[in-house]
């Protein structure tokens, strides 16, 4: 057996047992899983606590633990618990199902909602009835019976159905209580229509993109900017084209006549360095 609050749990509502019924899954998987049908809710069913009973070594059972879970049978996760003291805490759940479910039915049973299957089965409980029948653990002097949970349940479905969560209900029927309470079916009903929060309005509409355009010649279809179209008409089909820019480039006989007059300046400066410069003459 596992800790207490851990292990096995079983899931509600499953079909009476019968030989046949893993008869849809491989050997192992159906060994396996008819192994953990007849175990008690508590019982360990980690890997390790497996390995030492079952003739399949930890992978393996990793493997068909998984595969089961594929097929509808199991279902790992975390379930929080409230004590009477206020306290919460997050537990680790392995729920197991002899009757393969769908994924709608398990997100059902995880919200507390699980559907009836057929007319002859225990109605299931809604998620507005489990929270008026658990109100009593918040507030004691809250405690409803059965049929005032059943008479109720209709109320807080439309709170649900407006957006609400659990924890703001609970805020509006347990904040400021009077005391004593002398009847808290008709103080909770009450609470229920008179705090019933507004019905959600419209979803804003976004606010409408700018619109992606682009503007095409009329003459030849080519695209552009706004600006290089005028008229709707590029420059090229309005017979307007680029002026041409003048080449950068000298002509060769100007190249050669600049390049001698540089180098006869040169050679004059050369020669003037070289001769030293004229005195004037003495006058007697």
């Amino acid at each position: 057996m596992a800790n207490p609050g851990y292990g096995k749990r079983s899931a509600p509502d499953q079909h009476p047992r019968t030989a046949h019924d893993f008869a849809h899954l491989p050997p192992r998987e159906a060994a396996i899983a008819a192994y953990l049908d007849r175990l008690p809710d508590g019982a360990d069913i980690s890997v390790k606590t497996l390995a030492k009973t079952l003739p399949y070594g930890q992978c393996a059972l990793g493997t068909a633990l998984n595969r089961l879970q594929q097929a509808g049978h199991l279902r790992r996760g975390r379930e929080r618990l409230d004590s009477e003291s206020g306290s919460t805490r997050w537990i680790t759940r392995s729920w197991f199902s002899r009757t393969a479910r769908d994924d709608d039915w398990w997100a059902a049973f995880t919200r507390g909602d699980v559907p009836e299957e057929s007319p002859s089965r225990r109605p299931t409980r809604s998620r507005a009835h489990i929270l008026l029948a658990a109100l009593g653990r918040t507030a004691p002097v809250l405690s409803l019976s059965a049929a005032e949970c059943v008479a109720l349940a209709p109320l807080l479905t439309d709170w649900f159905a407006r957006g609400a969560t659990g924890e703001a209900v609970l805020r509006a029927l347990t904040e400021g209580l009077p005391a004593p309470v002398h009847h808290p079916a008709a103080l909770v009903r009450s609470r229920l229509i008179s705090k019933l929060p507004p019905e959600p309005g419209p979803e804003p509409e976004p606010e409408p993109s700018p619109p992606r355009r682009i503007l095409e010649c009329a003459e030849c279809g080519v695209p552009g900017r706004p600006e290089a179209l005028p008229g709707g008409v590029c420059n090229g089909c309005r017979g307007e084209h680029a002026p041409t820019r003048p080449s950068a480039l000298l002509p060769a006989l100007e190249i050669h006549a600049r390049a001698d007059g540089i180098r006869a300046a040169m050679s004059l400066k050369r020669e003037e360095a070289r001769t030293p410069p004229r005195l004037p003459p003495r006058r007697p």
